[in-house]
């Protein structure tokens, strides 16, 4: 059985962080927004790799390389859109989060700051 239902490119907060939270996590959590919105706070064991970035053909750092993928914005789209890029890359397996950071926070998951401190979503 595979991490996510075949064709299933899309999936909620609840079971993004089933999928990255964790030291066995079978999945990276991605978070494709900018310097300025990673820094005021976000999923703790995100990986950072702005979708601007990856549009002018930056390699995925290292800890997401060769993984499944669960991608995160503020709100969905820019996720659905790296999604769709990695995906054409040919990374393994990749979905994005519905509702993005927004949702992630709403729902009561943590969100911390750049200091390890509880952070905001910008």
């Amino acid at each position: 059985m595979s991490l996510f239902p075949a064709g299933e490119g899309r999936v909620t907060v609840d079971e993004a962080a089933r999928h990255t939270r964790g030291a066995d996590a079978p999945a990276v959590l991605l978070d494709v927004r900018e310097q300025r919105e990673w820094d005021a706070g976000h999923a703790p064991g995100a990986v950072y790799a702005p979708l601007s970035g990856l549009v002018a053909g930056a390699a995925l750092p290292e800890a997401a390389q060769a993984r499944p993928l669960v991608v995160i914005c503020r709100s969905g789209q820019r996720s659905q859109q790296a999604a769709e890029l990695l995906a054409a890359r040919g990374a393994p397996r990749v979905v994005d989060v519905m509702g993005g950071m927004r949702a992630w926070a709403t729902a009561g998951y943590p969100v911390v700051d750049g200091h390890g401190n509880s952070g905001s979503i910008a």
